[in-house]
């Protein structure tokens, strides 16, 4: 079974996206468009504090008719967060994101951060799983008929 760690190395980036706590939501939200991503991990140094989501921004903000320049990121990110260590496994990983209603899911080993994975990664590695499968049975198939 693939591993959490295997998953975010084999991702088109492995950058990891941060903010920190006390930059506003406007900032954050600002950064996530212009990358193209839907969640930054709140850092403070090298400690991780949070999480905070596209999720966040509509649930926390603009429902509440909150200001993001006014708004700091510690006053709306998800925390605690939930993190997986870099050897658990592909299907434990989509487990936790659909129990616990999350799309983002660090990967941390001794305290550090070393990767960030999406639903929607674990997605992609599941069905380029199955699109390999598919091609080597009917490729099986062909032999054996051929």
């Amino acid at each position: 079974m693939k591993s959490a760690a295997y998953i975010f190395q084999h991702k088109a980036s492995q950058f990891i996206h941060t903010i920190g706590p006390d930059e506003t939501v406007y900032e954050a939200v600002h950064r996530m468009a212009e990358h193209n991503i839907g969640a930054l991990v709140v850092m403070d140094g090298e400690q991780v504090l949070g999480i905070v989501s596209e999720r966040d921004y509509a649930r926390k903000i603009i429902l509440r008719a909150r200001s993001s320049r006014e708004t700091t990121v510690r006053e709306v990110m998800t925390t605690p967060v939930l993190s997986v260590a870099p050897e658990e496994d592909r299907d434990r990983c989509m487990a936790l994101m659909t129990e616990h209603r999350f799309r983002h899911l660090p990967i941390m080993s001794e305290g550090r951060l070393l990767g960030l994975i999406s639903i929607g990664d674990v997605v992609k590695d599941i069905i380029s799983e199955q699109e390999f499968t598919i091609d080597q049975l009917e490729r099986y198939i062909a032999d054996v008929k051929g």
